[in-house]
């Protein structure tokens, strides 16, 4: 039983990581989608920080990117810029793929 135990927790402990790394993936794909927001919206640096943070912090309002999509969506009509959804779905996809290869190098 000792065996078993033991293959058990590594492969709890494995399951762990992976869900830590599919986190911080989301959590940095988002906020670099939020940079690319940000300067469609013409922000300056230390706005558009401030900018990607709370497409950040969005996400953790409901589950999936509807809520993140729905953010920045709204921001940008504010200011008259026109994205469907599809185009921007597609941008949150590219920088989630671009958060993996990152944490990937790290």
């Amino acid at each position: 039983m000792k065996g078993y135990e033991e293959r058990r927790r590594g492969f709890e402990a494995e399951f762990a990581r992976n869900q830590e790394l599919v986190f911080r993936a989301i959590v940095r794909g988002n906020k670099l989608f939020g940079l690319w927001a940000a300067e469609r919206l013409g922000l300056p640096t230390g706005e558009a920080e401030a900018y990607a943070k709370s497409v950040v912090n969005a996400d953790f309002d409901a589950p999936g990117d509807n809520d993140v999509i729905a953010k920045v969506r709204a921001d940008l009509v504010a200011k008259g810029i026109l994205l469907d959804e599809a185009e921007l779905r597609t941008e949150l996809a590219r920088a989630v793929t671009e958060a993996r290869r990152q944490l990937a190098e790290a």
